[in-house]
């Protein structure tokens, strides 16, 4: 049965979490820093009150952790990489948050005049500009992969006018088993929806949110549109050829409307 009262909800160790929450209800989604992230990825943390960021999960190469996409502002069909490179001090068992960036002086210089050449013709580039400078410097002042992932996420959702707040998983306590962690990490924002990708929707055991009063609401993007290679490409690039103020309208339409279930996810019950 479902908890009924306060006493019961010992079980989940998000009681324990720290005092600095947010005001409960709303919604939250759980992803791991990505850089200059996806615009599905983007969406789904646009549409979301809370974005806890998971960064104490093991780093994995060749993921979007260290490295994005980019489409020609012009061309979208024609593509590059932009990564971080990345030291695992720990090897293989290294989580995300303590991965290094290899020579940051040069990966700053690298980063900036490829960001220059892709889009520095924008019209909106010099709205840009000032916010990814902070990202930018974050590469040498950190150091930290982790840390500028999450900050060049930070940087396009705050441009988009997103109100929301974020929490990192580090700081939560939470159990080890994958969907119970999850559990407990929704339930310490108070939210009582998590937004959940479609992926996740194959593994998610959702009677476990049920008991907490958390409703698993799968999130996806339109496949037409501007929407179109969401899930390859990195929002920056939409974001310079859109612009702030439409590609903030497409988003919050989205965030408006019933995210629904992708075709060929299925909930674990």
């Amino acid at each position: 049965m479902p908890p009924t009262g306060h006493s019961s909800r010992t079980a989940s160790t998000a009681a324990s979490s720290p005092p600095d929450l947010p005001p409960p209800g709303g919604r939250c989604a759980i992803h791991q820093p990505n850089f200059f992230p996806r615009l599905s990825t983007l969406a789904k943390l646009f549409a979301a009150d809370y974005w806890i960021v998971l960064d104490d999960v093991q780093f994995a190469r060749r993921d979007y952790q260290h490295r994005a996409r980019l489409a020609a502002l012009n061309d979208p069909a024609r593509r590059q990489w932009l990564s971080l490179p990345t030291h695992l001090p720990n090897g293989r068992s290294t989580t995300i948050r303590d991965a290094e960036i290899v020579d940051p002086v040069r990966t700053r210089r690298r980063i900036q005049h490829t960001l220059q050449h892709c889009y520095g013709a924008s019209p909106y580039w010099l709205l840009l500009r000032p916010a990814l400078t902070p990202v930018l410097d974050l590469i040498i002042t950190s150091g930290r992969t982790a840390a500028v992932a999450e900050a060049s996420t930070q940087a396009l959702l705050e441009a988009l006018g997103w109100p929301g707040r974020i929490l990192r998983s580090s700081a939560l306590t939470s159990r080890p088993d994958r969907t119970e962690r999850l559990v407990d990490l929704a339930v310490a924002t108070g939210a009582t929806t998590y937004l959940c990708g479609t992926g996740g929707m194959r593994y998610l055991r959702t009677s476990l949110f049920d008991a907490w009063g958390v409703t698993v609401t799968p999130f996806r993007t339109p496949g037409a549109g501007v929407w179109a290679g969401g899930r390859e490409v990195s929002a920056l690039s939409l974001l310079a050829r859109l612009g702030p103020l439409s590609l903030s309208a497409e988003f919050r339409a989205l965030a408006a409307g019933p995210p629904g279930l992708a075709k060929g996810a299925t909930a674990v019950p």
